[in-house]
């Protein structure tokens, strides 16, 4: 293989690796969570406000946290997300192995997926990227749910989730980190930061990841997905005087992916079908901040990503190129109780197909956004924001958002709620697993829209802290596969709403480095039945999913863990085996031994070996309209795996 990406990426690993110096980490957040003195300063909702202070709920992953995931996988934020109450990673492509992040039972394209606040992923992040982004270099992850088009746009309509870097330390530090797996699967990745001149501080990460791929129930198909991944992502701090700072960032990353059928097998109609995507993709960004005087502060944020695919599925091959350029510009400012921030913004985002130019795109959306906050006393705080979309296809759009945080005692309430829009793609699950070989040109469709609302109540006392959530959608418009050959479909709106009501409950209690967590959420979806006059419940959306994790640690010494999942049964679609899913569990366990500079770890998932081939076949007996060889999937398709390896950890 020889791309321009990897050359780029292994001139950037080889420089990462060997100079690194390093320690013991010391906060790298912006500011970390607030428990050991320690305070989060949330950026998504561009607020600067404390986590516990935001009228919309954030949910905040710390670096702990995240830690704690590198070690169960450390090749993308999957378990990062997945383990996260209210949100479920569907995989969409059993071939490929892709997913994407439903949050509170909606559709995973709703879902805006950023890096400190920009779309580097694209507007619409593919159903792979979450799968090419390693979690080694976060700082921080938030979490909005619920439509926050009111900030971000069309693309955050579900929610949005923001992936916040890793800052530089005070001293230069670096770490790497060696997996392997029992399914033959290996990553190394590094990580390597340092202070420059007054001011000035770079880290670099790069890493390598790759598995073979496994046929698990030997029926010729590939239920574990074969690829080789590289990437590497610089970034520069600077930080002035009276609050100014900037951050610039690149990333790159190319890899080779492999599913579908072994050689030598064929499909039940007696053919061969290979399914590959190869991916390259660069971005950059920058963010930066200049206050103006005592009260104002400009802010400026712009992105510019490009991603070239070349997808196979069987005899058809599909070469595109996605890009997105996103620009930003506003003021901010407080007065005392008081504080605002306005601006305006502009995002294109592109679509080239070389094979089938009939569903090539150019989205360009111009817009304009407020928000305000109002302290109406010591124990409420209000904010209201708005933007108004200029979109060239959809017309003008206006998505609203008002919270409500109360905070009386060991209480704190918060009411929100909001509209939001999304511009319809080619790209729905179904599209992005088969190809566009069978679809229909796009006829006149109608953007999607959404009103979401939730009612927060949390409390906490001592080492004990508990949470309660009721949310709620509507969402009309939405876009659906209909078969109109035996191998021809199309994309049409939906008449109807789809509504979703669902809750989410937490307990959790920390006490001498023992935590214990509990989590349940349910979630009942209905939408529009396309062959009755009635309402249906939202295929692959569990009723009821559940968790308990137990975790202890002790700084210098290592961790010991034990997780149980639970997903309830789930309403199938199209399954010519079976219309609803049986419920399972799944249970891990991780430890982790520190030893100096040198920390050891293992970790076994899904110890039991559930696997959804363990009931049916992956494979349909026959090819469906829209090109898919395989049902949906609805369990694991990995069954059991064991990893471990070494992190080493430098300087600090």
């Amino acid at each position: 293989m020889h791309s321009p990406v990897r050359d780029v990426l292994l001139a950037g690993v080889v420089f990462l690796v060997p100079s690194v110096a390093v320690s013991q980490s010391v906060p790298d957040t912006p500011a970390a969570e607030e428990k050991g003195g320690e305070e989060i300063i949330v950026q998504s909702t561009r607020s600067g406000r404390r986590v516990q202070d935001e009228p919309v709920r954030v949910e905040v992953i710390d670096r702990d946290e995240i830690e704690e995931k590198i070690l169960m996988r450390p090749g993308n934020i999957v378990m990062i997300l997945s383990e996260t109450g209210g949100l479920r990673v569907q995989i969409t492509s059993p071939a490929l192995g892709a997913a994407n992040i439903r949050v509170q039972g909606m559709d995973g394209r709703y879902t805006q997926l950023l890096a400190d606040g920009l779309p580097l992923y694209g507007g619409q992040a593919s159903s792979l990227g979450l799968l090419q982004i390693p979690p080694t270099d976060l700082g921080q992850v938030e979490v909005i749910k619920g439509a926050a088009s009111a900030l971000y746009g069309p693309s955050a309509l579900g929610g949005v989730i923001n992936l916040v870097s890793r800052r530089p330390a005070g001293a230069p530090e670096a770490e790497a980190l060696f997996n392997v797996t029992s399914r033959d699967g290996q990553d190394l990745t590094a990580y390597s930061s340092a202070p420059l001149a007054e001011g000035w501080g770079a880290s670099i990460t790069g890493g390598y990841h790759r598995q073979t791929r496994q046929d698990l129930d030997d029926d010729g198909w590939i239920d574990m997905p074969g690829y080789e991944r590289w990437t590497v992502r610089p970034r520069v701090f600077w930080e002035g005087g009276d609050n100014a700072s900037m951050f610039l960032t690149a990333g790159a990353m190319t890899e080779q992916r492999r599913g579908g059928m072994l050689p030598g097998r064929t499909t039940p109609d007696g053919s061969t079908f290979v399914q590959l995507q190869d991916t390259d993709r660069f971005d950059a960004g920058l963010v930066a901040q200049v206050p103006l005087d005592g009260v104002w502060t400009a802010h400026l944020r712009a992105s510019g990503m490009t991603q070239d695919h070349r997808h196979v599925f069987g005899d058809v091959t599909e070469n595109d190129r996605h890009d997105t350029v996103f620009a930003e510009a506003s003021l901010s400012g407080r007065s005392g109780t008081t504080s605002w921030i306005g601006g305006a913004a502009y995002q294109r985002d592109g679509f080239r197909s070389r094979t089938f130019g009939a569903f090539d795109y150019a989205y360009v959306v111009p817009g304009l956004f407020a928000q305000l906050e109002q302290d109406l006393g010591p124990e409420v705080t209000m904010a209201a924001s708005g933007r108004v979309d200029f979109h060239d296809e959809y017309g003008t759009q206006f998505s609203p958002r008002l919270s409500l945080l109360y905070r009386p005692g060991r209480w704190t309430i918060r009411a929100s709620g909001g509209r939001g829009f999304y511009a319809p793609t080619p790209f729905v699950e179904e599209i992005e697993a088969a190809g566009l070989s069978r679809l229909e040109p796009l006829g006149d469709l109608k953007a999607e829209s959404a009103k979401t609302a939730s009612l927060d109540v949390g409390y906490k006392a001592g080492p004990i802290e508990a949470n309660v959530t009721l949310f709620g959608s509507n969402t009309s418009d939405t876009t659906r596969l209909e078969t109109v050959a035996v191998d021809r479909v199309r994309l049409i709106n939906v008449d109807g709403t789809t509504r979703i009501r669902g809750t989410e409950l937490l307990l959790r209690y920390r006490r001498n480095g023992f935590t214990v967590t509990g989590s349940y959420v349910y979630v009942d979806a209905k939408e529009p039945d396309p062959d009755a006059a009635r309402r249906r419940t939202v295929p692959l959306t569990p009723k009821h999913t559940g968790g308990l994790v137990a975790m202890w640690e002790e700084h210098d010494k290592g961790r010991l863990g034990l997780e149980v999942y639970y997903t309830g049964p789930q309403s199938l679609e199209d399954n010519p085996y079976r219309t609803r899913s049986p419920g399972y569990f799944e249970v891990g366990m991780m430890g982790e031994i520190s030893l100096g500079k040198a920390r050891l770890f293992l970790n076994a998932e899904n110890v039991f070996g559930k696997r959804q081939t363990q009931y049916d076949p992956l494979v349909r007996p026959s090819r469906g309209p829209d090109g898919r060889w395989t049902v949906d999937a609805w369990g694991p398709l990995e069954g059991f795996v064991l990893n471990g390896g070494i992190r080493l950890k430098f300087g600090g």
